[in-house]
């Protein structure tokens, strides 16, 4: 099992660069930013545990690709990725352009987080239709991954269609980035096996019988990475024998004394865990 962390990268704390480089040193595999092109004032949908409270990250980060490429640029081995990119509130053709240019600066390092997202009120600022995202999320993917494929593309949906593009570069991993698909609602296992390399929930206890139900429902590999994971050997071991390929830990959007702290607390929990004879 592989390691990983994932940042909200916002302008008043360590900037994607320095972070990159620690995690890389500090041994992670990989490195996941956090999307959110603005935050309505009106907040009226209500955050994950149900208030309205939203904490003030979510509206301070930087451009999702402007930070990754920052965070390409200042490694040489650490995976980047999107965790999640909004897709339903993106252009396909420009985010097409985006994932394929940071695969190739990168050298093919790149992982696709991607989502419906859930703050119905920023939706509609891009123009989605919060009834139709999961429908507009699929044609999306589907027509970026058209864009990645061939030399001169075309794709004919009910959400997206265009005829007949040239767009490079082309990603340098074939045929496309991973793709990892993010969520835990009822049809995500669904949308996993249409178009996902692999399913990228966040951690609670209801994702291990899915994990079982997914490998029983796929007719191909599909590999499972887990995000915002408590830094406990136990959980870590858990998710070792569900199979789970990589796990990622939440650091805080702080200056470097504490996002190090958080680190080092991570670290303690693998190092605890693989010392047991679970890795």
């Amino acid at each position: 099992m592989d390691f990983g962390v994932g940042y909200f990268p916002t302008h008043d704390a360590m900037g994607p660069g320095p972070l990159a480089r620690l995690v890389e040193e500090r041994g992670q595999g990989a490195l996941f930013f956090a999307e959110h092109t603005h935050i309505p004032a009106s907040r009226d949908t209500p955050y994950g545990d149900g208030s309205k409270e939203l904490p003030r990250r979510y509206w301070h980060t930087y451009d999702l690709f402007v930070a990754l490429t920052a965070a390409a640029a200042a490694t040489s081995r650490l995976r980047v990725g999107s965790g999640i990119c909004l897709v339903i509130e993106r252009d396909p053709i420009i985010t097409a352009k985006e994932v394929a240019s940071v695969d190739h600066l990168s050298g093919g390092r790149f992982e696709f987080g991607v989502g419906a997202g859930w703050n119905r009120e920023e939706m509609r600022n891009h123009g989605t239709d919060p009834r139709v995202r999961m429908q507009v999320l699929r044609e999306r993917i589907e027509a970026m991954r058209v864009i990645w494929r061939d030399e001169e593309a075309s794709y004919d949906g009910r959400y997206v269609s265009f005829d007949r593009i040239w767009s490079f570069p082309k990603p340098v991993q074939w045929p496309h980035p991973p793709i990892l698909v993010g969520g835990t609602g009822p049809g995500v296992l669904d949308r996993v096996l249409a178009f996902g390399t692999a399913w990228f929930p966040s951690y609670d206890e209801s994702i291990f019988p899915r994990i079982a139900e997914l490998r029983s429902r796929a007719e191909r590999p599909i590999d499972v990475q887990v995000i915002s994971v408590p830094d406990d050997p136990a959980v870590l071991q858990r998710l070792y024998d569900a199979g789970v390929r990589r796990a990622s830990r939440w650091l805080p959007s702080a200056p470097q004394a504490a996002v190090e702290r958080a680190l080092e607390r991570w670290e303690t929990a693998i190092a605890d865990f693989t010392g047991k004879g679970g890795w």
